[in-house]
């Protein structure tokens, strides 16, 4: 008979954890986004969150995004990088090919290229609140059409917390 624990964690809450833990490192004042890119043996291989790219202050660089249409130059969409993206260029490793992704927030239509060109065939992410939007549904087509698998995480309902 073995003693071993049933409640343990299952790999998507593990990893979806991971991800919402790393966009907590975002200091977008608006949406904090984290991905987490993981080996087919469920080995993590890299971490991403939005920000702005190394050397471009984010005490220099504009976080608003209220003036986007009359001032682009001082709004954020300019400068920073979504959490996939980040992710994808910090793997230091070889290839992503069959990997899997746990995202935070469903990616927008340049990020799915990345993740397409890549060699990532899963992608679990957390919230689609821009579904409706040119940008998601052009991601979803483009992720269809390469044949990259994409499911809606589903939370198992118990509270996980993070203590120090």
């Amino acid at each position: 008979m073995s003693g071993k624990r049933k409640d343990y964690i299952s790999w998507d809450e593990y990893f979806m954890g991971v991800a919402i833990l790393a966009a907590r490192r975002s200091k977008d004042p608006n949406t904090q986004v984290g991905a987490c890119i993981v080996s087919e043996d469920n080995k993590i291989l890299s971490m991403g969150y939005n920000g702005f790219p190394r050397g471009c202050s984010d005490d220099e660089f504009p976080w608003e995004k209220d003036k986007e249409q009359e001032d682009p130059y001082n709004a954020k969409y300019l400068y920073s990088t979504h959490s996939e993206l980040n992710a994808i260029l910090n793997y230091r490793g070889g290839s992503l090919e069959g990997s899997k992704m746990y995202v935070t927030l469903f990616p927008c239509n340049e990020c799915a290229k990345a993740i397409i060109q890549s060699g990532i065939r899963t992608l679990i992410y957390a919230e689609d609140k821009y579904e409706s939007t040119a940008g998601v549904r052009a991601s979803k087509r483009m992720l269809n059409a390469a044949g990259v698998r994409y499911y809606r995480y589903e939370p198992s309902g118990r509270e996980l917390k993070i203590l120090l």
